[in-house]
Formats: C-alpha cells, structure tokens, sequence
C-alpha cells in the first residue's frame, strides 16, 4: 500500500506548526499598539488591510492544525484536480492542499500571496514537502494575480488573506466554479458581506459556520 503523502509530511508539518505557534508573541508584539477597535478596523477594511499585514509579514499566520486536515479531507473527498487559494503565508494550508492532490493522482493549486518574503518561504516549505511541481505561486494583489489564467474549472477555493477581499475573490472565481465546489473561508466573521452572500438562500450556495473559525459553502448550481 503506498503511504499517502499527508503522512510523510507529518515531520515537516509538526516542525512548522511549533514555528507558527511559537510565533505567537512576536504576532502579538506587531499590533501591541493598537485597540481592539483598530484591529477589527483593519481585517474589515479594503484598504487598511495592508498596514496590518505590512505589520505581520515575518509571521506565519497559519491555519491551525485541525483546518490543515479539514483541507486535506475536503481535497481528498472532493477528488479535487484544480485548487485556488487566497492567502498562502508560508504554505501550511497549501502544503494539506498540495498534499491532497498528489494523493487525487496530481492536479493543479494555485496561491496568491502579497509579501515577496513569505512567498519565497512558502515555496521553500513546498520543495522540501516534493510538492512545488503541483503549485503555482503568484506574488503581489490577488485581485490582480488571480484575475487571469484560472483552471476553466475550479473544484475546491480558500479564503484565507484580506478578510474583506473575500466577496471581490469570489467575484473572480465564481463564473468557474464547478457545481459541489467547496469554498472554505477562514475567519469570515470578519467579512460580513462574504457571509450575507454565500448564506443568502438565493445565491446558489449552502454555507454554514464550521468548526471555530470557518465558513463551509458548497456550490449548488
């Protein structure tokens, strides 16, 4: 039987996880001036937005460790051949989803991130996982990076970048999402018009919070 490729990433994982988690204070230490109010500001705007990730660009903002196999799962169950994502950060969520797709017997996942730095890491984390062959990294504003050249069919799409870019992300992949398309949208409390969306009854998508954190929708036609 061969093992699948999820477990033999489970060192790699672990390592940059402890990393992320470890990470914690120097998050912290970024924004320790600002209130609350400003921080919530920021996630819910579509300009502040990059002064709080200008802030972060050293940190790895990670998904945690139950949404990375949620993401594998949802690959695997999906037998999902084209992925986007919004948000690659050093690569733990793209490292599940690249995971998934060699085990689906290959496909393509394509991930946008803005800072140059965490980009190189992620694509770095990808090499050492033997999975940068399935992942096509763009560098720079995902509303201009993920505007051209998707798969004419797209099977699975996280949300994980600016909060309040999740509607206009999805103004760009909607048109090619395949019916029962997944979109996993992670921390959507703070993109309220995304939610309103995907969990209007007339939208063409069954959505449902999941877990602490995420947002579940399927395409339904």
């Amino acid at each position: 039987m061969t093992t699948p490729t999820i477990t033999t990433l489970a060192p790699l994982l672990d390592r940059l996880f402890d990393q992320a988690e470890a990470a914690d204070g120097a998050m912290q230490a970024a924004v320790v001036d600002l209130s609350e109010t400003d921080r919530t500001r920021m996630m819910r705007s579509k300009t502040d937005y990059r002064e709080l990730y200008a802030r972060l660009k050293d940190v790895p903002l990670a998904v945690s460790r139950e949404t990375g196999q949620l993401l594998y799962m949802l690959t695997r169950c999906s037998r999902a051949k084209a992925i986007v994502e919004f948000g690659t950060s050093f690569g733990i969520s793209t490292l599940h989803l690249a995971a998934g797709l060699r085990d689906n017997g290959g496909g393509r996942l394509i991930t946008s991130e803005f800072e140059p730095a965490k980009a190189a890491r992620a694509r770095a984390n990808l090499s050492t996982g033997g999975l940068i062959d399935l992942v096509e990294i763009r560098e720079g504003d995902a509303l201009r990076t993920l505007s051209t050249d998707l798969p004419d069919q797209i099977d699975l799409v996280l949300l994980d970048g600016a909060k309040a870019l999740y509607p206009d992300i999805l103004d760009l992949v909607e048109d090619r999402l395949r019916p029962g398309a997944i979109i996993v949208a992670d921390n959507a409390d703070f993109s309220p018009d995304y939610l309103a969306r995907v969990r209007n009854p007339g939208s063409g998508y069954m959505s449902t919070p999941f877990a602490e954190d995420i947002e579940l929708s399927v395409r339904i036609n």
